[in-house]
């Protein structure tokens, strides 16, 4: 187990320096730059700008020290528009936000879904069971940029109940409406895999046979079939939990939340390069940290994979 995780932390570490240097390749290669505008500035003050943020510099040095920056002090330098403020300030006031409410998203999702999956294919084929699947068909099609309105208008507008954005510290009020738009479409697809994964493990041999010794269904369930049918929903989690920070771009825009997403498009729109780089290899590294996580959960659960 202990070469397993070494070897995929071997795997994980040059797959985020590829990511590092490709984000910064690609935001080099888009057109105009961080301070490009309606009104150019002229070109001595251009150049003492450039000078002060190290563009002056040969494109292969740029690459070097910002990389270096990166791994060994893990900085992401200064913001292009905010004067004083670094990258690494801007990441650290939004992400505590996005984290925040991600988490309970996907500690609602996950365990919502789960239980749905598991009592859906324990009741299969009854009344139980299309209602499940009948409301993971319908979470399905409204995806959060469709959710959050419609929150909004019942709990807001219509009822009074919840406040319609804001943060305010991240007091309940403020974070029932974007976790609810954010896990649902989440939870429907994690409700949909395990039940197709538990009636797979149900009708398995060895299921018949821990029936046939006469254990309880409670036993069968948690002790003999939640485990493999797990699999497949392990490996849904990884890029669900990422998605559910990322995805969180509608959910920080339409409730003024503050998160990391709102502030991802306002540097877009702002040409502010290298917030936009430091978010994207955030991203990056979440989404191969877990899933280097789901990789050892699964050789855990199934050690076959180990090998």
């Amino acid at each position: 187990m202990f070469i397993f995780i070494l070897k995929r932390i071997g795997i994980a570490i040059p797959t985020l320096l590829v990511l590092i240097v490709f984000s910064f390749v690609i935001m080099k290669s888009a057109p105009g730059g961080p301070f490009t505008s309606e009104r150019p500035l002229p070109a001595q003050v251009l150049l003492n700008l450039e000078i002060k943020y190290g563009l002056d510099k040969p494109y292969h040095e740029q690459l070097i020290n910002y990389v270096v920056d990166i791994v060994t002090k893990f900085d992401f330098g200064p913001s292009f528009r905010y004067k004083d403020r670094s990258v690494n300030d801007i990441i650290a006031q939004g992400f505590p936000i996005t984290l925040t409410y991600g988490i309970w998203s996907f500690v609602l999702a996950v365990s919502v879904g789960v239980s749905l999956g598991i009592v859906a294919a324990i009741k299969h084929n009854s009344w139980i069971d299309y209602t499940a699947v009948g409301f993971s068909i319908s979470a399905q099609v409204l995806p959060n940029f469709v959710m959050a309105p419609i929150l909004v208008i019942i709990f807001t507008l219509t009822l009074g109940w919840l406040p319609g954005g804001g943060w305010n510290g991240g007091q309940w009020q403020y974070l029932v409406m974007p976790v609810i738009a954010l896990s649902t479409s989440y939870m429907a697809s994690i409700a949909r895999i395990t039940r197709s994964s538990m009636l797979e493990v149900l009708n398995s041999n060895f299921i018949r046979t821990a029936k046939a010794k006469g254990l309880s269904n409670t036993q069968i369930i948690f002790k003999h079939a939640l485990k493999p049918a797990l699999l497949p929903v392990i490996t849904y989690l990884g890029p669900a939990f990422v998605g559910m920070i990322t995805g969180s771009v509608v959910i920080d825009m339409y409730f003024s939340t503050g998160g990391i997403g709102q502030m991802f498009v306002s540097s877009a729109l702002n040409r502010d390069y290298s917030v936009i780089m430091g978010i994207t290899i955030l991203m990056g590294f979440l989404t191969i940290m877990f899933n280097l996580v789901v990789d050892i959960l699964y050789a855990w659960i199934d050690p076959k994979i180990r090998y």
